[in-house]
């Protein structure tokens, strides 16, 4: 049965390959990336393959032929789906798509961390010559927070380099597995890659960062609001921690005013870690492929309503 479809993912555009597959189905497709009036936009629409518009239960209400959407990525965190589910609605992402792309990117961000990469190519810049020791990754302890496919895919690179690991799971087959504060007080480095709930929000807060050594730094490729922002900024500038290497943040972009640019040894990226070229074309046909199977009443990946 073919349905009117909205496309929010910035990087999916008309005509290109995920556009010709739906319209290949008989889809119509409806490009509007990250909308200013996403009522507006959804209205008449069946199904959505969106970014991270905000899909809350006031939007979700108003858009009475919804029958589906799908993230274009793994995290679902700005889709409210307890409501989606009164209403009705399939809610589906992409568990594990970017995966590779995020570890990789992990890697390279304790690397530019490790050797303070970020410092010497600004100062270079400044007309300067910064020769300051690094620090190697062999023999450093790495704490992955989480435990999901992107902390996975991590383990091998990690062992490569010659990283000592730890993680928190309530898996018993993982031998790493240890609880928050140990991970924390023992480790070098640490990574998050959970999801964000209602657990996890502010979840590397002032009590956190005591725990860890003043030597560690903190990397975030999850979601910004797991890390409390003005914690970090007072743990780095008290020397709590060393500091920290962040894609994500609580405000995305990051607002000019912000004091996360006030502090030199924390650096703020621009959620760029699964955002590969490869990781890209696969959510966008993986995603398309998910929403005609919601709208024939078969989602794959389906979110179930959490209690």
């Amino acid at each position: 049965m073919a349905s009117r479809v909205l496309i929010t993912t910035d990087y999916l555009k008309p005509g290109d390959e995920v556009d010709q597959y739906l319209r290949r189905l008989g889809h119509e497709t409806v490009h509007a990336s990250a909308p200013r009036d996403l009522v507006a936009a959804l209205k008449g629409i069946d199904g959505a393959l969106i970014g991270h518009d905000p899909m809350t239960e006031d939007v979700l209400t108003r858009a009475p032929s919804l029958r589906a959407i799908v993230r274009t990525g793994v995290g679902y965190d700005s889709v409210d789906v307890a409501a989606a589910a009164k209403l009705g609605i399939s809610v589906s992402n992409l568990p594990g798509i970017n995966a590779n792309a995020v570890a990789e990117y992990t890697i390279g961000l304790l690397l530019v961390a490790a050797r303070g990469l970020v410092h010497s190519a600004a100062g270079v810049a400044a007309g300067r010559w910064p020769r300051e020791d690094g620090n190697e990754l062999r023999g450093a302890t790495l704490g992955l927070i989480g435990y999901g496919a992107v902390a996975q895919a991590v383990v091998p690179l990690a062992r490569a380099f010659g990283l000592r690991l730890l993680c928190t799971t309530s898996r018993p087959d993982v031998p790493e597995a240890v609880p928050l504060d140990e991970l924390l007080a023992a480790s070098d480095y640490v990574s998050v890659h959970t999801a964000l709930t209602d657990r996890t929000r502010g979840l590397l807060n002032a009590a956190a960062f005591r725990r860890m050594k003043p030597t560690a730094v903190l990397i975030n490729t999850a979601r910004g609001p797991i890390v409390d922002e003005h914690a970090l900024i007072e743990a780095v500038r008290s020397g709590e921690i060393a500091g920290a290497a962040l894609d994500v943040v609580d405000v995305e972009p990051l607002p000019v005013t912000s004091p996360l640019r006030t502090v030199e040894e924390i650096v703020v990226y621009s959620h760029l870690a699964g955002q590969s070229a490869q990781a890209r074309r696969a959510a966008g046909i993986e995603g398309a492929a998910e929403l005609v199977a919601a709208l024939n009443g078969a989602p794959r990946f389906a979110i179930r309503k959490k209690h």
